[in-house]
């Protein structure tokens, strides 16, 4: 990972160096022991592996399938959702990975999920049976709002269908 020089007019260029590396931090999460929507998270970290792997039909798929693990149907999130955040916000930011756009709105969509907030205020009695669920709905959104100091430097990127989700992103952000 070399350093790259920035141009002469416009934003710098983002290196990797300047990145954090969460995903340095996988192996040390203890994924067996969480849950994603479908059960057990243990098959997380091998799709943010696929993710990152280089390859774009894996990357998709590994996506795709990590959506329905811990965002499924772009609003139902998991105890899993808030640990993977960090993991996907560091893939979104190196310009190797090749479904950046498609990981932006990932993170939009975890950070408008308030489907189990929404429900338990309008009925009390699912907060006391499914208090879990409202609390890592808001662990996961907490998690996006944490990292949105990569937005500017993802408002800056060449890709215009990076820039165009991290607006969305912003947006969501907003509200």
């Amino acid at each position: 990972m070399s350093s790259v020089p920035a141009p002469r007019s416009g934003p710098p260029v983002t290196t990797d160096r300047e990145i954090p590396n969460a995903l340095q931090d996988v192996g040390l999460i203890s994924w067996r022991d969480m849950e994603d929507v479908s059960g057990s998270a243990a098959a997380i970290p091998f799709l943010l592996a696929a993710v990152a792997s280089g390859d774009p039909a894996a990357a998709r798929d590994a996506l795709e399938r990590l959506r329905q693990r811990i965002c499924q149907y772009g609003f139902v999130v998991g105890q899993a959702t808030a640990v993977t955040v960090p993991i996907l916000w560091d893939l979104a930011q190196r310009p190797q990975i090749t479904c950046r756009a498609q990981i932006l709105r990932l993170l939009r969509d975890i950070a408008g999920a308030r489907q189990w907030a929404t429900t338990a205020a309008a009925h009390p009695k699912i907060h006391r049976h499914h208090g879990d669920h409202v609390e890592w709905e808001h662990a996961a959104r907490r998690a996006v709002r944490a990292q949105r100091g990569a937005i500017p430097r993802l408002l800056a990127e060449p890709d215009a269908e990076v820039v165009h989700a991290t607006k969305e992103l912003a947006a969501t952000l907003a509200e």
